[in-house]
This record gives structure tokens, sequence and C-alpha cells, in this order.
């Protein structure tokens, strides 16, 4: 089975996917847990305790991406009440993830969940965000599940709204430092009209930096075939818009690519979707070099093969070179 996609097709996935706010696909119709909005561990766990005959007790905390930590709780004496806390890295580097969310991201989760959820203040001890579910008043099974899968994108609505106020603070002009991933931040900036997500780029290798330059170049060309497309730009130097930010933030070999986002793509629900595409560029962009890589030697691999198959074909009186080591000679 053909495990490892075509490297050429992946910055029109990622260009589409900022357009119209949908999560990237994997060509073969796949996708990466990593890159998907939603928690999986989060969708089976719920799922299973509906479906469960008997009243049973949950707890179970488990981690995902490394620094989101969730928290399942419910008790076979209330089985209609699951409580779940969420503990999430948080886009500023000024606030921590255990000292809880700001009462927009609040109001946020709130607006998103009133249906069958509701905010529990103070959150558990440890946790920035603690959520009771209730799906009594959802009669139907498809209703069930569907406010499931909305359940298990809590992560990215929190980080949308956070993005959203990040940029609302900036005014007119201005930028800021995201530092949701330590090993990789990025900035946001603003300019009368246009909002720009910046990210400088590092590898470790030149193998890696040879890939990822012709990607990014790859990426600028499919971005400006699309008329609704965020305008993508590669360049070796910082941009304009990060004059006057520390050296050390601005040092890099593999350069910055800016992409050009306008109003409509981080309004109402569209937010926290921009969001988790943009959290989950550079993942994405280290994930398509591995893939290229591995394509490159699976290449490799199967030209030697048919080489090989060749070469012990041929008959012996055209094995005339004495450098030849092929089982004719």
């Amino acid at each position: 089975a053909k495990t490892t996609p075509e490297p050429l097709r992946f910055p029109t996935i990622i260009t589409r996917a900022i357009i119209k706010g949908r999560r990237p696909w994997i060509p073969g119709g796949e996708t990466m847990a990593f890159f998907n909005g939603g928690s999986r561990a989060l969708v089976e766990i719920l799922t299973r305790f509906q479906s469960a005959e008997r009243p049973m007790p949950v707890d179970h905390t488990f981690f995902e991406f490394g620094s989101v930590r969730y928290h399942v709780q419910a008790s076979a004496s209330d089985p209609e009440n699951v409580y779940l806390s969420i503990s999430t890295p948080s886009l500023s580097h000024e606030a921590s993830p255990s000292t809880g969310l700001p009462e927009f991201t609040l109001q946020e989760a709130t607006k998103m969940y009133h249906k069958f959820a509701e905010v529990v203040e103070p959150s558990k001890e440890g946790y920035a965000l603690t959520l009771k579910l209730n799906f009594s008043g959802l009669a139907r099974p498809k209703d069930r599940a569907r406010a499931v899968r909305q359940v298990s994108l809590l992560q990215s609505v929190i980080l949308g709204s956070q993005l959203k106020h990040l940029l609302g603070s900036l005014g007119s002009s201005g930028a800021t430092k995201l530092v949701y991933n330590h090993r990789d931040p990025f900035f946001v900036s603003r300019t009368p009209g246009k909002i720009s997500a910046i990210f400088p780029m590092r590898f470790r290798d030149d193998t890696d930096l040879a890939v990822a330059t012709s990607f990014f170049q790859e990426l600028q060309d499919a971005g400006s075939s699309y008329a609704r497309a965020p305008r993508c730009s590669w360049s070796a130097i910082p941009p304009p818009e990060l004059r006057g930010e520390p050296v050390h933030h601005l040092t890099t070999n593999g350069g910055f690519v800016s992409f050009d986002i306008f109003e409509r793509h981080v309004k109402r629900k569209r937010a926290a979707k921009t969001a988790w595409i943009l959290l989950n560029f550079q993942a994405y962009v280290k994930y398509h070099i591995k893939c290229t890589r591995n394509y490159i030697q699976s290449r490799m691999r199967k030209r030697q093969e048919t080489l090989a198959e060749v070469r012990t074909s041929l008959p012996p009186s055209l094995c005339q070179s004495k450098k030849c080591t092929c089982k004719n000679q």
C-alpha cells in the first residue's frame, strides 16, 4: 500500500485549507491526527460512555501533542453529567496554562456549548477550563454524535478566541509574537486592511533546507493561482512588519513565510479553524519534508532494483566491461 504522499500536492492543500477554513487533508484520503482540530481520544471516550448499556464511572487523564492535557470524569451515580477539564498552552507568553482562561474565551466556550454544557467556575485545580457536559437533552443519536464532535474541538475553540482577541488588541497596526510552540514561535502583524502571519523557518540540515526551499517556492506560486487565496510570500530576509524585533527572534536559515489573512478568515466559526491551521503550519512543513525524503528514497531504491534486474537479464556477450560485477561475468 502506498503510504508516502506525493510531495508536490501539499501547497494546494494547505492554501485551500487556509482559504476555506477546512482542516488539511493528506493525499489518499487519510488525515494526520496531529493536524486534526478535534481530539480523537476524547471522541472515543465520550462515545463509549454514551453507548454503555449500564452507567459506568469514568476517570481518564491523557495528553495530546505533548502539552495539551485532558481529564474526563463521571460517576456511576450521576451518569448524565460528565466533567471535562483541559489544560492547553496559551498563545500569549504572558499567560500560564494553569492560571485559567480570560473572560472572552469563557464567553466563547459558553456560546459554543450552551445547548449541552456549562462552564464550571472555578475550574478543576491544575486545568485552565472545566465543562460540565449533559447530553440528556439531545434525544437523537446523531445530535449526540454531533455534540461529541463539537466538544472534541475544544482546544481549537480556545485558541481561536485567543487569536481573534490578539488581532483585535493590535488595533489598526502592530505586531505580536505567538509562542504556542516554544521551539517554533511565529508572529502576527496587523496593518490597515491586512493581517499577516509570519513564520521564521529553521531547519537542522542542508537536505531539509533544500526540500523546504522548493516547497516554499511552490506554495508561493500555488497561492497566487486562487483569486480568494491569502497571498503567500517567502523571503530570505525579515519582512518590514518585523522591524524592531530582537535579532535572535529573526535568526533563521530557511527564511520567512508570510500569509496575508483577510478579516473574513477570522470571523465567527472560521476563527478557530484558521487559528488551528496557522498553529500547525510549521509542523505540516516538517511533515512534508519527512514525506518528501521518504518518497525520494523509495524512488531511488525502486530505480536501483530496476537497474539490477535489467543488468542480470543481459546476455553474457554484452557484458564485456572489466568493471562489470553482474552474475554473467
